[in-house]
C-alpha cells in the first residue's frame, strides 16, 4: 500500500545566508491572524484599538516564555537542570503548548490589572483568537515534520521522509484541523448567540474543547517527554487535565449565573 510522502524542506526562503523557516513564517502568521481577530472583536464592542498594541506584546511574551519554560520543565527537566543556560537557547527548538497557554493566562492577568479590563471578558475574546493561532502553529509543526504520530496503516497515513520511511498518523494535522474547527465554533457562538455576555463561558468552552482534542490526539502521537513514565497516560495528557477541569468550572459557573 502506497502512502503520501512528506519531504518538504523546513526552510522556506534562503537568501545571502539568511534563512526563513516555515515555522517562523507560520508563527508570525498565527500572531497576525490572532491580532486581526481581536481587532474585529474590539471594533464590534467599540473598545479602543490602542489597547491591542500593548496586549499583543504581553501575549507574545507570555507565549514564548511560557512555552519555552514549559518544554524545559515538563518534557526534559533532567537535561535543562543539568544545562541551565540551554533554557535560553530557544533557537534550538522546544516549545510546549501547555506552557504557552499558561504563560498567556498569566501575562493577560498583569495586562488587565494595568489597563483595568475585566479579566474573564478579555480571556473569553482571546480564546477565539488563540484557537486560530493554534491552527497555524500546528500546521507549522507539520511543515517541520515534527510532533509526528505513531506508525499506522490507515489510508491517510503520511511518510515523513525526513524522519524515517514509516507511515504515521499526521498528528499535527489532526490537531491543526481540530483547532480550526474550534475557532469556527467559537466565532459563530460569539457572533450569533448571547454566550459572550456570560462571563467565562467562551473561555471555558475553549479549554474543554481544545484539551479534549489534545488529550485524544496524544494517543496517536510519538511520546515527546524525554523521561520514562509508568502512568497509563503521557505527559501531554496529564497536563491537559487541569485545563479541562478549569474549563468545566468556568462553564458551570457561567451557567449558574445565567440561571440566577
Amino acid at each position: 500500500m502506497e502512502f503520501f510522502t512528506w519531504d518538504v524542506n523546513p526552510v522556506l526562503i534562503e537568501f545571502l545566508g539568511l534563512k526563513i523557516h516555515w515555522y517562523g513564517a507560520l508563527f508570525a502568521t498565527a500572531i497576525l491572524a490572532g491580532l486581526h481577530v481581536m481587532k474585529w472583536i474590539f471594533r464590534q464592542e467599540k473598545i479602543k484599538l490602542e489597547l491591542l498594541d500593548s496586549l499583543l506584546m504581553y501575549c507574545v511574551f507570555g507565549i514564548i516564555v511560557g512555552a519555552r519554560l514549559g518544554h524545559c520543565l515538563f518534557y526534559d527537566p533532567g537535561f535543562y537542570f543539568s544545562n541551565p543556560l540551554k533554557i535560553l537557547a530557544i533557537w534550538e527548538g522546544g516549545l510546549a503548548s501547555h506552557g504557552g497557554g499558561l504563560g498567556v493566562i498569566i501575562a493577560v492577568y498583569f495586562f488587565q490589572r494595568k489597563h483595568k479590563v475585566k479579566y474573564l471578558w478579555l480571556l473569553d475574546r482571546l480564546a477565539i483568537a488563540t484557537a486560530l493561532f493554534g491552527f497555524f502553529v500546528r500546521f507549522a509543526n507539520f511543515m517541520n515534520s515534527e510532533i509526528i504520530g505513531i506508525q499506522t496503516d490507515v489510508p491517510w497515513a503520511v511518510v515523513f521522509a525526513r524522519i524515517d520511511l514509516l507511515p504515521r498518523h499526521p498528528a499535527q494535522l489532526y490537531e491543526s484541523l481540530s483547532y480550526l474547527s474550534i475557532f469556527i465554533a467559537l466565532i459563530l457562538l460569539y457572533r450569533f448567540s448571547n454566550i459572550k455576555k456570560q462571563s467565562g463561558a467562551l473561555f471555558g468552552g475553549f479549554l474543554c474543547l481544545v484539551f479534549t482534542a489534545r488529550y485524544l490526539i496524544e494517543f496517536v502521537k510519538v511520546k515527546q517527554a524525554a523521561y520514562a513514565s509508568d502512568t497509563l497516560i503521557n505527559t501531554g495528557q496529564l497536563l491537559s487535565i487541569p485545563f479541562f477541569v478549569v474549563g468545566i468550572y468556568l462553564l458551570f459557573n457561567a451557567w449558574k449565573k445565567s440561571r440566577a
